[in-house]
């Protein structure tokens, strides 16, 4: 949200809040093809399945330097009238002020429950995609350091890189990811598919016939690590052990994008 007062953008979000989705509502990330890394792309779909899942009219708009026009420095974000507000939870919560809601018929403790299993996908998946792509050796010098550059001029574009590098390695050190093995990583995958795959219990969705928020947000990692070329598959074939979380993926991909392409 542009930024002003704390009293002045409050008023301004409570008189946005009552006015319709517009029509022209733009979602910005980075080039699809030549420079979006793997956690920024399931980011940006799980962002795309909410919205779809809320039935929200919306363009996607592809910039190079989408994470630098972010209030929060992270993609994907909208562009909605007055509003930009970037990241799924905050999106989610700006939809919600519309009187748009995946939840309302969920009790307390179910909501608790969803945020909770939220926060597993983000500490695990999304700390495991970016470990993957900044600290394993292979898929840095192979994927991540040309797709990052990808857009940048020489020499802007190693000492992007290089400055992007030290902001995930420096994360990734607070949450206790950095020093980990890379069978420590698959391992921590492996728990979080696990505990996925109970929680679902064979459902269409997490929480019955209808998805959520943390369904789009499943969506948006799982179908990101299924079909990301990568010169090591093996975080992939530990998301194919779990048939439960590839049906769920299969049919996000086929109600909310009205393509069938995972394989």
């Amino acid at each position: 949200m542009f930024s002003g007062t704390p009293l002045l953008d409050k008023i301004q979000y409570e008189l946005g809040a009552q006015e319709p989705w517009p029509k022209d509502v733009k979602l910005y990330q980075p080039y699809e093809v030549e420079q979006i890394l793997l956690p920024d792309n399931a980011n940006c779909l799980a962002v795309q399945a909410f919205l779809r899942m809320c039935n929200l009219t919306f363009e996607v708009v592809s910039k190079s330097n989408a994470e630098f026009m972010s209030p929060s420095g992270k993609v994907p974000f909208i562009r909605c009238g007055a509003f930009v507000i970037s990241e799924l939870e905050p999106i989610v919560q700006f939809v919600n002020t519309k009187g748009i809601s995946l939840t309302s018929e969920l009790e307390s403790d179910q909501k608790s429950d969803m945020r909770a299993y939220m926060s597993l996908v983000h500490n695990v998946l999304e700390n495991s995609e970016l470990y993957l792509c900044w600290c394993d050796k292979e898929t840095y010098n192979e994927v991540t350091k040309p797709r990052n550059g990808s857009v940048y001029p020489w020499p802007l574009n190693h000492l992007q890189t290089w400055t992007k590098k030290s902001h995930v390695i420096k994360r990734l050190k607070m949450m206790g990811w950095f020093s980990k093995t890379i069978d420590q990583v698959y391992h921590e995958v492996e728990n979080c598919c696990q505990a996925l795959a109970d929680r679902l219990e064979g459902k269409e969705f997490f929480f019955g016939k209808n998805p959520t928020e943390l369904d789009a947000l499943i969506f948006g990692h799982l179908f990101t690590i299924l079909t990301t070329p990568l010169p090591n598959s093996h975080i992939a074939n530990i998301v194919r052990n779990f048939p439960s979380l590839i049906n769920l993926v299969q049919r996000v991909e086929k109600d909310y994008f009205k393509r069938d392409t995972m394989r």
